[in-house]
Formats: C-alpha cells, structure tokens, sequence
C-alpha cells in the first residue's frame, strides 16, 4: 500500500494524519469532519495536514484504501495450500462477513454512497482497494481449486461474486438500514457457515 494518489506527498507525520483522519471520519462522517478536528485528533497543525494532503477528499480516500487494503491482506493471508477447501472458504467467509458489519466497513460505505454524486472515485478507489483485491484472490483460488478437482466452476468470477453475496446475506442490509436484529459473533458466524454450505452444494463436485 505504498502508492498514493496524485496530489499526496508523504511525510515523517503520514501515518499520524491518517490515524487521527480515521478517528474522526468514522465519529462524524465525511461531510461532517472539520480539518481542525483532523488535525486537533491527529496531534499536527492545519499546515502539516494540508502539506500531505491538499484536500479533505483525497485524505478520506486514503484512508479508506489504507484500512481496505489492511482488512484485504489479512484475509489473503489466509488462504494457503495446506487446508481444505471448506476450511479455507469458512475462514474467508468469516474475515468477509466480519469487515462488512464491522464498523469501519459499514460507515465508510455509507460515506461512498452519500458522495457518490459529487466524488465518484471514492467508491471505485473503496472497491479496488478491498473487495476488488479479495475478489481476484478468491477467483485464483478457485481456479486452483478447480485444476484439482476440489471443486466444478465455470464461471470463476460468477462464483466469487455470489460467495461474497453469500457472506452478507441479510444481515449486511440490517446493519446498513439500522433495522437492527442479531449481528454479533453466533449471527455472524450462522451467515458464513450457510454462505460455506450453499457454495459447496452448488459448486463442489459429486462422488
């Protein structure tokens, strides 16, 4: 996670901005982070932030790439050659339905909703950063999984995407409309387990 974007220059006091950023965006929302308060939450003057970061737009989508691409890795790391294909799709499953009910996941979509009129990039840097990467990795997974015989796919990309759909089912949309209802550790855990168990009915090969 080393590139940034255009216009950004990096600096001994980088990654203090962008923890103190984090804080405050995920407290008061985009439109509602004042860059004194990132600053006063980050522990620089208005000076230094702006020397990193010329504007509030560019310093949000750093930080969503920053906790994106943290939450991606971790989940990466975990798909290796020495499990089984359920073991690997119900730790994946369990990293996924995790970051999108986790609290960062959940206002930094609604945040790439809200301004996707006036920022569009904002949701495809938030897509390529996270769920894009993951979704490459599940794809090559799969395909290796396939050259085995663990598994029968056609559609590769089809099938990452509808076990990602799978691990959000239902209680994704609660959490985001605010409807309330489980969502804690048994919830979540009842959603991977089922999104693990429908992938294979449909994709693991019969003996």
């Amino acid at each position: 996670m080393d590139a940034v974007q255009p216009g950004i220059r990096k600096g001994r006091k980088f990654d203090q901005v962008l923890d103190g950023a984090r804080r405050v965006f995920l407290r008061d929302g985009f439109e509602g982070a004042s860059v004194d308060d990132i600053a006063r939450e980050a522990g620089v003057s208005k000076a230094t932030l702006y020397s990193y970061f010329p504007d509030k737009r560019l310093l949000f989508l750093e930080v969503a790439k920053a906790e994106c691409g943290r939450q991606a890795d971790e989940t990466l790391a975990l798909i290796t050659h020495d499990l089984t294909v359920r073991e690997v799709l119900t730790m994946a499953a369990a990293r996924i339905v995790g970051f999108a009910l986790s609290d960062f996941g959940i206002r930094t979509w609604r945040i790439c909703v809200a301004e996707a009129d006036r920022f569009p990039e904002l949701g495809r840097e938030f897509y390529d950063s996270g769920p894009a990467l993951v979704r490459r990795r599940i794809v090559d997974y799969l395909a290796e999984a396939v050259a085995r015989g663990d598994l029968v796919i056609d559609d590769l990309g089809l099938a990452a995407d509808q076990f990602a759909e799978l691990c959000k089912a239902d209680i994704f949309n609660r959490m985001v409309f605010g409807v309330g209802g489980p969502s804690g550790p048994e919830a979540q855990s009842k959603v991977a387990l089922g999104a693990v168990e429908m992938f294979l009915a449909r994709y693991a090969p019969d003996r």
